[in-house]
């Protein structure tokens, strides 16, 4: 046993038993000392490129947030909410009811890609063909172009017979784009998971139905809240498949798209602000309940 542990070199016993005795702060700065150069490089390219993803959303937030007098650009002619006030008031565009319509449509389609989602990859966890059927099946309509599939269901709709509408035509454009992603995300899911613990339970005494109700879906249930995010955020920024088959009604994207024809005041940049504090806001609500999660199995461990 012993000619296998490889002892630690001179330099690396000399680190460690300086460090042993110092502060965590002391710590850190030595740790930042041996970085290499290629290390600040990288740090400085990752920064570049966060400036650049997140500039432009920055300014947009910024110019919401001028005085009456307002324009599209810099530099800021007061502060204050007036431009959120023109988006309560209706003086934007059809703001109130295009939420009305996107938000309930993104719980559906939330709930919808859950559902199926989740019953797929229980469905498909044996290896087997009908598995890597499904699985080539979710990744070619992955490369499905959004607006061609978008005008097929649009014209499918028309030589049926059947009016365009956001809660018929729309809420299939967008489960054709939810639901392959949901797939993915269960299968990713579950190649992690440990059918031991099922296992165990059926052995307890549990039938098929508790031992997925009271063990399985509770340990799966952090992937189910991504799949459930993913599904509400793709389908609430939807565009391109919703823009041939929504109707007369716009949803929230379409609306926005609209107001960028015919708007050019910061109205535009108050209702990009509001629609990003949205999205942030259920982010916000299923990280939390990710933290919450993890932190009562902790303490069921400890007990």
């Amino acid at each position: 046993m012993g000619a296998l542990i490889t002892p630690l070199p001179p330099s690396s016993r000399r680190s460690s038993e300086a460090l042993a005795g110092e502060s965590p702060i002391a710590r850190r700065r030595f740790l930042r000392s041996e970085r290499p150069w290629t290390f600040y490089v990288l740090a400085a390219f990752f920064g570049a490129y966060v400036l650049f993803l997140y500039g432009p959303m920055l300014c947009m937030y910024l110019l919401s947030f001028q005085g009456e007098q307002g324009a599209l650009s810099f530099p800021m002619r007061g502060f204050g909410l007036h431009w959120f006030e023109q988006l309560w008031m209706g003086r934007g565009g059809d703001i109130a009811g295009a939420v009305q319509r996107s938000i309930p449509l993104a719980l559906v389609v939330m709930v919808i890609t859950v559902v199926f989602s989740v019953a797929a990859g229980l469905g498909f966890r044996h290896p087997g063909r009908a598995g890597n059927v499904v699985f080539h099946a979710v990744v070619v309509s992955l490369t499905a172009p959004g607006y061609i599939l978008g005008i097929g269901i649009g014209l499918m709709f028309s030589l049926l017979g059947w009016p365009t509408h956001w809660f018929t035509s729309a809420l299939g454009a967008q489960l054709s784009w939810t639901l392959p992603f949901g797939v993915l995300i269960t299968f990713a899911v579950l190649g992690r998971f440990d059918r031991a613990y099922e296992e165990a339970a059926r052995d307890l005494g549990a039938s098929p139905g508790q031992a997925l109700r009271l063990v399985v879906l509770p340990i799966l249930a952090p992937g189910i809240i991504a799949i459930a995010l993913f599904g509400f955020t793709l389908s609430y920024d939807e565009f391109a498949r919703t823009l041939q088959t929504t109707g007369s009604l716009n949803t929230m994207p379409i609306e926005i798209w609209s107001m960028t024809q015919n708007v050019t005041s910061p109205a535009i940049y108050a209702l990009g602000t509001v629609t990003t504090a949205v999205s942030f806001l259920f982010i916000g609500v299923a990280m939390a309940a990710v933290a919450l999660i993890q932190r009562r199995r902790r303490s069921a461990a400890r007990h």
